[in-house]
């Protein structure tokens, strides 16, 4: 169970036990850039308690227990990630052959996991086309440091402000500053969901964006909402968006979808 008290818990799994630091996790959630994350691990304690940590650090995560299965939905090229964590042992199709795969037309970076710890062994997982390398068990705040290190060395996964028109987006608070032609400021705080939503319009100004892109691109899979739970999101985003002013910047286009309206 996830407690907010910064109590450490431990998790018991058949191969493995791992601490969880629970006060850190909290303690950094703000500070994340959003981000979807594949997760290919077929232990199912290990995934789900891996999944579970990086929800709460704000990652949309894909998990997928069997490497045949990741790889035919990365071929399909339906959904982007920014980063992986890859099971060295893996059904269907190992974490190296996945790796290899993925190594011939993309530079995602890859955290492979694996309970082998020799040196050779390490030298062919990151031959294989693995950034990283950490071997179980392992500590779930050393998980999540390394994360960050893949971050730090691909620079357009560092987190920064995103400033389009009157709106600028601050990644360590979660907020969003509003500028108005007449000189005032607004700070307007926003849920993860509404953040992440805000985003992804700013990062696509003027675009019309459909329901179905924002489920692919906000929503895990298997975790799609039911259908008026994306305008209910928008509705209320517009309204804080808005504020005491009458200009809407979310536009309705009817039938298709959603605009972010806002002078570059």
């Amino acid at each position: 169970m996830i407690l907010e008290n910064g109590e450490t818990r431990f998790l018991s799994f058949q191969t493995f036990t791992i601490k969880i630091e629970l006060l850190e996790i909290f303690k950094t959630y703000q500070t994340r850039v959003n981000m979807r994350l594949l997760l290919v691990e077929d232990e199912p304690d290990l995934g789900a308690a891996i999944k579970q940590i990086l929800n709460y650090e704000a990652y949309v995560v894909d998990w997928f227990l069997d490497g045949s299965q990741a790889w035919l939905y990365l071929e399909s090229g339906w959904t982007q990630y920014t980063l992986a964590i890859i099971d060295w042992m893996l059904p269907g199709l190992s974490g190296l052959d996945l790796c290899k795969l993925l190594r011939q037309n993309s530079s995602l970076p890859v955290l492979m996991l694996t309970a082998k710890d020799r040196l050779e062994e390490k030298i062919i997982g990151l031959d294989s086309g693995a950034d990283d390398y950490l071997v179980k068990p392992f500590d779930m705040a050393e998980l999540l440091a390394r994360l960050r290190a893949l971050r730090r060395r691909t620079p357009e996964l560092q987190p920064r402000n995103l400033q389009v028109g009157c709106l600028t987006l601050n990644y360590s608070t979660h907020e969003v500053i509003r500028q108005y032609s007449h000189g005032e400021k607004q700070i307007i705080s926003l849920t993860v969901k509404e953040f992440q939503l805000l985003e992804y319009f700013m990062r696509h100004p003027h675009q019309i964006i459909t329901r179905d892109q924002i489920i692919n691109q906000l929503w895990e899979i298997g975790a799609e909402p039911v259908s008026n739970v994306v305008a209910a999101q928008i509705r209320l985003l517009r309204r804080k968006l808005e504020g005491d002013s009458s200009e809407s910047l979310i536009e309705t286009i009817y039938g298709i979808g959603y605009r972010l309206r806002i002078e570059n």
